[in-house]
């Protein structure tokens, strides 16, 4: 039997999807991904939406399902429901400079909105994108990232909480970069994702900086079960995240996130 790898990207080619039409996609919304017999499970969109005939899911072996995924071999099917979900505030973006916080795993739902961004770039101010990681061999789309550093359209810096070798990027925690970045909160807008003990200090450092709540967007994770707000698995205080969600404004959260038992 062979190991579960730690991530994988899934693709899938679905020639019915249109761009920007019909049943395209919105950066930040959601799949259902499932195999019979084990288990579905919500898997974050982490491809272009100017491209929604290539599906791209990043995943990793966390349990019985998306090990099941990371095993599959190419041509073997994937059952699958949505997409599901509110999108990033894209429209809103207009004119404004946008920062863009990811720990992890979280760069993966936060990458359609950096493309969208970049096909926009001319209609923005700064793009702005702070990405940590544990480690330099765990950076997601390094390549891409690298790219995007070299070129004009973000700026880009990238941490990570430990390393060894030949690593000379920053190290420390990527909340740490917010306050370096320099933001005028007059015209900004942020978006963050990542696991939500980051986002906590993530919230922390953009109020620090001037950002009020309703500037703030966040993407949530809960245990999603049914992704269309029936079985409750997901809810949040008032909020079932798969139908409100996952991407919410800050104050919409009422003070909840980093409260136990929500």
């Amino acid at each position: 039997m062979r190991p579960p790898r730690p991530w994988r990207s899934a693709q899938r080619r679905t020639p019915c999807f249109r761009a920007l039409r019909g049943p395209g996609f919105e950066a930040g919304q959601f799949n259902m991904l499932g195999i019979p017999g084990i288990g579905e499970v919500p898997i974050s969109l982490s491809g272009d939406p100017a491209d929604p005939a290539r599906l791209l899911h990043t995943i990793r072996a966390v349990g019985p399902v998306s090990t099941a995924l990371t095993r599959l071999a190419c041509g073997e099917r994937v059952a699958l429901r949505g997409p599901f979900g509110t999108g990033w505030p894209l429209l809103e973006a207009a004119g404004k400079d946008v920062i863009a916080v990811a720990g992890g795993l979280g760069l993966a739902p936060l990458r359609p909105a950096l493309h969208a961004l970049r096909a926009a770039r001319a209609r923005l101010g700064r793009v702005i994108v702070l990405y940590g990681a544990r480690s330099p061999q765990e950076i997601l789309f390094r390549r891409e990232l690298e790219s995007w550093q070299r070129g004009v359209d973000f700026e880009v810096e990238i941490t990570v909480d430990h390393a060894l070798g030949d690593w000379h990027g920053h190290v420390g925690v990527v909340t740490r970069l917010i306050e370096r970045a320099k933001l005028d909160p007059a015209r900004a807008l942020a978006l963050t994702c990542g696991p939500e003990v980051m986002m906590r200090f993530a919230i922390a450092a953009l109020r620090h900086a001037g950002l009020g709540e309703e500037q703030i967007f966040l993407s949530m994770e809960r245990n999603m079960q049914c992704a269309v707000g029936l079985c409750g698995h997901c809810q949040f205080g008032p909020l079932l995240l798969c139908r409100d969600g996952p991407v919410l404004r800050l104050d919409r959260l009422g003070g909840l996130i980093g409260r136990k038992e929500i």
